[in-house]
C-alpha cells in the first residue's frame, strides 16, 4: 500500500474515533423549591432546575459523556434518574434507592455517565421522596451522529412536549396522604388554554408547509392520556430509543413514563388550533368553554395567523375503550431496516430467535399489610433499606442488606409481606417477563432500568403459557417502559447483557412509592475489565457504610474498570482510582513483572494522547484542506 493512502487512511480511523467516542457535556444544577411559580395559582412549592420548571433540556449525541454537578437545594434528600437511559456497564449512575446513596440537602453531587449507543426522545424526574409530585422533571434528546442517516427527512424544528398530570396541593401533603388524586392536566408546566385562572398557556409557533418534530413525554404520575391535535395526523416516528415503522394517526396514547416521537405538518389554512392530552379511563368534556382542569390544552400557533382556536376541541376515542388502546399498542412495531445508534439495521438484533432462558410472571396487586395499604408483586411490597443494594453489593455481597432470590419470581407468596425483593437475572441470557395487572380500573407502566425490552404480547385476563403462540416474534417494538391495562397481561422479552443491580418498577408514582417495584441483579462473574464499572471515585457512603468503607469482597460483584471524569475523592476512596488504573491496563496482558512499575506512566501517556487527538485531526484537516487549495 502506498505511503499517502495508508496516511488517508490513518486519518480516517482517527475521525471515525472521535467521532465515536462523543463529547463531554459538562452542565451545573441548582434544585430548589420555588413556591413563587403557582403553575395553577395556589401556593405550593415547585421544584425547579436553574430557576425553571419544567426542567432545562439535556441535549446530547449518540456516545456522548453527561457530566452533571446536582446542587441540592431542597430540604429532602434527593436523587435524579434518566428514564430510559441505559446506563451501559455502569448502574452506579442509575440515580434509583437501589443504586445510590441521595444527595443530602445542602450538599452536591456530580453525575457522569455516557449515552452509550442510544438515540431517541427520554425524560429525566426526581426518583425518591414522592418529589416527581412537585417537579424536577425534564426533556432529554439523543441525536443521532451525523454518520447515522436518520430514517425521514430533517424537520423544520423540534419541540419537546412535556405532559402530565399535576397536584394542585404541596408534595409533601400528596406524600402524606396517598388518597389524593390529580386536580390538573400541565402541558410544559402550564395549565390549559382557556384556563380561569388567567395564567398562561402553552404554544408552539410552525409555518405552513413545514413539519415538525414533536417529543412527547408522559411525566405525570397517575394518568395515561390520548394527545391529538385539531385537523392535524401526525406520524409516529420514534418511542423510547427505537425507530418505528411509520404509521399515521388521529390521536397517540402515551402511558406514565412513556415517550413518543411524532411528525406533524403545518397543512391547514393558517390559523390557530387546539392541542389537547385527555386522562384515559377518566370522562372528559369536549366543549372548550366548558373544559375540566384534566384536560391539557395548548395551541399550534401559525405565523401570521390572526384567528384564535375555536370550536369544538379535536375528539379522541372513547377513554374507556380499552381495544383501541390495544389494538393501537400492537400497531406500534420496530423499523427493522433503519440504523438507529449503529450504522447496522436495527433488525439485526431481534427476537426471532431467542431462548428464553428464565420467565417472570409478576402480579401487580394491592395488599393491607398491618392495616396499611401497599402495593405489591406478587404479594411482596418492597421495603427500601437504608443501604443501596449496589452498595452492600459492592461491600460484603449484600449480606446483611438483601438475601438474594428470596421471594418469587414466577408465582405469588400465600400472605403479602414487606421485603427487600432482589431476583437474578441471568448475564447475557433472554428474560421473558410477562406484567399481569391485578388493579381495578387503571393502566398500570412498567419500566426496567439498564435496558430496553422488546414488547411480544398484551391480552386480556391472566396470563397462560400457551399465549405465547399469540407473541409477536417478528418485529416487536423495543422500548423501557410498557403498558398493562387494566385485568389484561403484557409480555416483553429482554437479553439480560448489561451487568448491574437494575430497577424493575411500576412508573404509576403512588405504585411505586407504596412498594411495586424490585431489583434484578445480572452479574458477571468474568473478571476482565471491559466488563461492569466499579464504583466512581466521588461515591456516596450510607446506611451501614458510613463513615469509612471495609475493602470489597472477593466474592462480590467485579469490579471493572471505564475512563471516568468524576471528581470528589475522600481519603477512603482514593482505593478505587488505583483500581481502576490497575485493571484497564490488565487489558495489555503485561509478561514481564518488571514492567508493572511503568504502569501507571503508561496509563498516564496512553490518556495525553487521548486528550491531544482531537487537535491533531484538526491540524491535519487544515493542512490537507491548505494542500487542496494551493493545487
Amino acid at each position: 500500500m502506498e505511503p499517502p493512502i495508508r496516511f488517508g487512511i490513518l486519518i480516517l480511523i482517527t475521525v471515525f474515533v472521535t467521532v465515536a467516542n462523543g463529547d463531554d457535556l459538562f452542565l451545573e444544577w441548582h434544585v430548589s423549591a420555588d413556591s413563587t411559580i403557582k403553575p395553577v395559582s395556589t401556593d405550593q412549592p415547585v421544584i425547579t432546575i436553574n430557576g425553571m420548571f419544567p426542567g432545562p433540556l439535556i441535549n446530547a449525541t449518540t456516545n456522548d459523556m453527561i457530566n452533571l454537578k446536582v446542587f441540592n437545594d431542597l430540604d429532602d434528600p434527593l436523587l435524579f434518574t434518566w428514564n430510559g437511559i441505559q446506563q451501559r456497564l455502569d448502574s452506579w449512575q442509575d440515580g434509583v434507592s437501589g443504586t445510590n446513596c441521595p444527595i443530602p440537602p445542602s450538599t452536591n453531587w456530580t453525575y457522569a455517565f455516557q449515552v452509550k449507543d442510544q438515540i431517541g426522545t427520554f425524560s429525566y424526574f426526581p426518583s425518591i421522596n414522592f418529589l416527581k409530585a412537585g417537579g424536577g422533571f425534564g426533556p432529554i434528546r439523543v441525536n443521532n451522529r451525523p454518520v447515522i442517516p436518520v430514517p425521514f427527512a430533517k424537520p423544520e424544528a423540534e419541540f419537546d412536549l412535556l405532559i402530565g398530570d399535576w397536584f394542585q396541593t404541596n408534595y409533601k401533603d400528596v406524600r402524606s396522604n396517598q388518597d389524593a388524586t390529580p386536580d390538573w392536566m400541565l402541558i410544559n408546566g402550564k395549565p390549559p388554554y382557556l384556563n380561569n385562572l388567567s395564567l398562561p398557556h402553552e404554544s408552539f409557533n410552525v409555518t405552513e408547509g413545514k413539519t415538525y418534530l414533536l417529543r412527547i413525554s408522559n411525566v405525570g404520575t397517575t394518568w395515561s392520556f390520548n394527545f391529538r391535535i385539531q385537523n392535524h395526523k401526525m406520524v409516529v416516528v420514534e418511542t423510547e430509543g427505537s425507530y418505528v415503522n411509520e404509521i399515521e394517526l388521529d390521536s397517540l396514547d402515551v402511558h406514565v413514563g412513556q415517550s413518543y416521537s411524532v411528525l406533524v405538518t403545518a397543512n391547514q389554512i393558517v390559523s390557530d388550533y387546539y392541542i389537547v392530552a385527555s386522562p384515559k379511563l377518566h370522562k372528559n368534556n369536549n366543549n372548550a368553554s366548558d373544559t375540566t382542569n384534566l384536560l391539557g390544552i395548548a395551541v399550534l400557533h401559525y405565523d401570521n395567523s390572526t384567528t384564535s382556536a375555536n370550536g369544538f376541541l379535536p375528539s379522541g376515542p372513547d377513554p374507556f375503550d380499552l381495544q383501541f388502546s390495544i389494538n393501537q399498542a400492537r400497531s406500534i412495531r420496530w423499523n427493522l431496516t433503519a440504523g438507529a445508534a449503529r450504522p447496522n439495521p436495527q433488525g439485526t438484533f431481534n427476537v426471532t430467535d431467542a431462548k428464553i432462558s428464565q420467565t417472570f410472571i409478576l402480579k401487580a396487586s394491592t395488599s393491607d399489610i398491618n392495616g396499611t395499604l401497599f402495593y405489591a408483586v406478587n404479594n411482596v411490597s418492597y421495603l427500601t433499606p437504608d443501604t443501596p443494594l449496589k452498595l452492600a453489593d459492592h461491600f460484603s455481597n449484600g449480606t446483611g442488606v438483601y438475601d438474594l432470590d428470596e421471594y418469587p419470581t414466577n408465582s405469588s407468596k400465600d400472605q403479602a409481606v414487606r421485603g427487600v425483593f432482589v431476583a437474578s437475572g441471568l448475564y447475557r441470557g433472554w428474560l421473558e417477563a410477562v406484567f399481569e395487572n391485578e388493579l381495578n380500573k387503571t393502566i398500570d407502566t412498567w419500566h426496567l432500568d439498564g435496558y430496553n425490552f422488546f414488547v411480544v404480547g398484551f391480552g386480556e385476563g391472566k396470563w397462560k403459557p400457551e399465549l405465547r403462540s399469540s407473541y409477536n416474534l417478528y418485529d416487536p417494538v423495543s422500548r423501557s417502559t410498557v403498558q398493562v391495562f387494566p385485568r389484561g397481561w403484557s409480555a416483553v422479552y429482554a437479553y439480560l447483557d448489561n451487568p448491574g443491580m437494575w430497577n424493575l418498577r411500576s412508573q404509576k408514582l403512588r405504585n411505586w412509592y407504596l412498594g411495586q417495584e424490585l431489583y434484578v441483579r445480572v452479574y458477571d462473574p468474568d473478571p476482565n475489565p471491559n466488563k461492569e464499572d466499579p464504583p466512581p471515585q466521588n461515591l456516596l457512603l450510607c446506611g451501614k457504610y458510613q463513615p469509612a468503607a471495609p475493602s470489597p469482597s472477593p466474592a462480590g460483584p467485579p469490579t471493572p474498570s471505564s475512563s471516568d471524569s468524576r471528581t470528589c475523592s475522600p481519603p477512603h476512596i482514593a482505593w478505587y482510582s488505583i483500581h481502576k488504573t490497575w485493571t484497564s491496563i490488565n487489558l495489555i496482558k503485561f509478561k514481564y513483572s518488571s514492567l508493572q512499575s511503568n504502569i501507571y506512566y503508561c496509563f498516564l501517556f496512553v490518556m495525553f494522547c487521548g486528550l491531544i487527538n482531537r487537535l491533531l485531526v484538526a491540524a491535519i484537516t487544515a493542512l490537507l484542506h491548505l494542500y487542496w487549495s494551493a493545487t
